[in-house]
């Protein structure tokens, strides 16, 4: 099952904004072969919707429990499913 496509979905809550967050999450992403987008939200949040194997998906959720040095990472909210196979890359929208 660890091999199997995965997807999350996650809202990262603190000081996610202005940090270079989406862009440090687009380069782990790559780094670990994992699919999808990465998103400011107008609440000041960051949404995140990932796919690839478990195991990088674990990988990629432990890091937007940190961030990247500047960012303060208060709350994680993840939901799992299904992978839908409609990502070519990991892109910054």
């Amino acid at each position: 099952m660890n091999s199997e496509q995965q997807q999350f979905h996650a809202i990262v809550h603190g000081i996610v904004q202005g940090v270079n967050f989406r862009y440090a999450t687009r380069q782990e992403a790559q780094r670990l072969g994992v699919v999808g987008w990465v998103r400011n939200l107008p609440d000041g949040t960051v949404e995140v919707l990932a796919e690839g194997k478990r195991a990088a998906l674990e990988s990629l959720l432990s890091f937007l429990h940190k961030g990247p040095p500047a960012a303060r990472v208060t709350r994680v909210d993840v939901e799992w499913g299904s992978a839908s196979g409609t990502f070519t890359r990991f892109e910054i929208r």
